[in-house]
């Protein structure tokens, strides 16, 4: 998979995207990714890349020029245009699933008090929330999307049943983990969990991740 990234701030996902499970990812092969400052477009000598909004208004909007420029650089026949806003669809780990089988995404990162509209109209494929919140720069959540996809690509994470046993994954929160010392300040491990009858463990698993579910989110349930 190849991955594009449009933003004004380079070096915010520079680091998360260079550790761990992404850096075994580009290692491998499964991603191939490119970070880019959409100032690159821009064709005069300041490089401005926002503008204040007609009819008014707080704040700055990102003009449309240097993101077309760029998506229209980049894209080939196999993109996917993704811009990330507070006012796309909300992003799922289903909807990562999906994407791993788009072999070139485009992330559009906001700033400022937003951009352009004619970009989502006639330029992005999807546009995609992170969740019902504001954050302050949309490259953040572009790196909470690259990571959740990527994750799920072939031999990423080394064992394939890992992310199928994730939160929302099969519908539910993912089951508690325990690891050793088998008892700590008192509390102590279940005892299913140390008995080595996977059955018994698997069912345990089941009901426990059911109850999580029913507590912290039961709309999944729904």
């Amino acid at each position: 998979m190849r991955i594009d990234i449009l933003t004004l701030f380079p070096e915010i996902c520079r680091a998360p995207l260079s550790e761990s499970m992404m850096k075994r990812a580009q290692t491998s092969g499964a991603l191939e990714l490119r970070i880019h400052n959409l100032r690159e477009w821009t064709t005069d000598k300041h490089r401005i890349v926002d503008a204040a909004p007609f009819g008014g208004g707080q704040g700055m909007v990102m003009k449309p020029e240097p993101i077309f420029a760029a998506v229209e650089s980049l894209r080939t026949d196999e993109s996917t245009v993704i811009l990330l806003t507070p006012q796309g669809r909300r992003f799922s780990q289903q909807m990562a699933g999906e994407l791993t089988q788009r072999p070139h995404l485009i992330l559009i990162s906001g700033h400022y008090e937003g951009i352009d509209h004619r970009v989502a109209e006639h330029l992005a494929d999807l546009e995609l929330s992170i969740g019902d919140y504001v954050i302050t720069n949309g490259t953040i959540a572009a790196v909470v999307v690259i990571d959740a996809v990527v994750r799920l690509l072939p031999g990423v994470l080394g064992h394939e049943q890992s992310a199928a046993d994730d939160s929302f994954s099969s519908g539910l929160l993912e089951a508690p983990q325990y690891t050793r010392p088998a008892e700590f300040q008192g509390w102590k491990v279940p005892d299913v969990l140390l008995s080595g009858n996977h059955a018994k463990i698997a069912e345990w698993r089941r009901q426990q991740a059911k109850a999580r579910t029913e507590q912290n989110r039961p709309d999944l349930l729904g």
